[in-house]
């Protein structure tokens, strides 16, 4: 029987081991660093087996998954370099990309990293809110590194299929570290940036679900949130100074009263959300597999 390592079984880890048994003629091997999840892992049947040891399952698997912030997603990559299977697949599922596939470049030859990102999460985390559903009908982003091959794609596709990705997107290291800082990072940073102002306390009772919707990333974990935003400080300062132009923008016509203009910038924001939302529908946005 071959093997797939998921290294780090918190919400996305727990969720994948648990979405990836049965796939195939593979078995499921978790590890964990915790007494603690390893005892919610067992409770949930998280994987076929559990281990506290990866470093000892890393020359017998065929399939290593990263689960683990970036920093030890790179740790990892460098400290057992030398102990990964020779011709196995290595994938992540880390919110950047260039850092991590850099880090990949140090690999032996034959060992073939593919930078994944599952677009799929909650609100809160650990091993104890993973479920084998979670990625149904979500985006699977990848970014395959210069030697990866056609077998291990078409290998990567067929977990995607068997997670219920909705669909597979192929694209560059720096193509998703942009989108990503524009789709997913500046909305962290604008509920933050909401959750900071010292008056969130004394509107309890006044927030509508336009507030509650802007604001409900917010609670995020700040130690991985903080390398995130640094390992993709480029892209996103870029991001938060074109959204700091669009602000004063409106703040410009709301203080001098331009009606007019006012109108034609929501107008045009509207109409382009109902636009997305609209090929959203159609099914525009999924794109097909490799």
């Amino acid at each position: 029987m071959k093997k797939i390592l998921v290294v780090g079984l918190g919400l996305i880890g727990g969720s994948l081991a648990m979405a990836l048994q049965g796939f195939e003629d593979f078995e499921v091997v978790g590890a964990v660093r915790s007494q603690a999840t390893f005892e919610k892992a067992q409770a949930k049947r998280a994987a076929d087996r559990l281990t506290f040891d990866p470093a000892a399952e890393l020359p017998g698997a065929d399939v290593v998954v990263l689960c683990q912030d970036p920093a030890g997603i790179i740790a990892f990559l460098e400290e057992h370099r030398d102990r990964f299977k020779p011709g196995c697949l290595i994938w992540d599922v880390c919110g950047v990309k260039t850092a991590v596939m850099e880090a990949a470049g140090r690999l032996p030859a034959g060992v073939d990293f593919i930078g994944c990102h599952p677009m799929a999460g909650k609100e809160v985390s650990g091993i104890g809110n993973a479920e084998g559903g979670l990625f149904r009908n979500t985006h699977f982003i990848v970014t395959p590194g210069p030697g990866s091959t056609r077998e291990h794609l078409d290998l990567l596709g067929r977990m995607a299929d068997w997670c219920q990705f909705g669909d597979v997107i192929v694209t560059t290291p720096e193509r998703h570290d942009e989108m990503i800082a524009y789709t997913s990072q500046l909305m962290h940073v604008i509920a933050v940036s909401v959750c900071a102002d010292e008056g969130l306390f004394s509107c309890k009772g006044f927030e509508g679900g336009s507030f509650r919707d802007c604001t409900r990333v917010a609670a995020l974990d700040p130690a991985m949130w903080t390398q995130l935003f640094t390992l993709n400080a480029p892209a996103l300062c870029r991001a938060v100074g074109a959204l700091e132009e669009r602000l004063g923008q409106y703040r410009r016509v709301i203080e001098a009263g331009d009606r007019e203009a006012l109108l034609s910038m929501l107008a045009q924001a509207s109409g382009r959300k109902k636009q997305i939302d609209l090929e959203r529908a159609r099914g525009d946005d999924v794109r097909p597999s490799f």
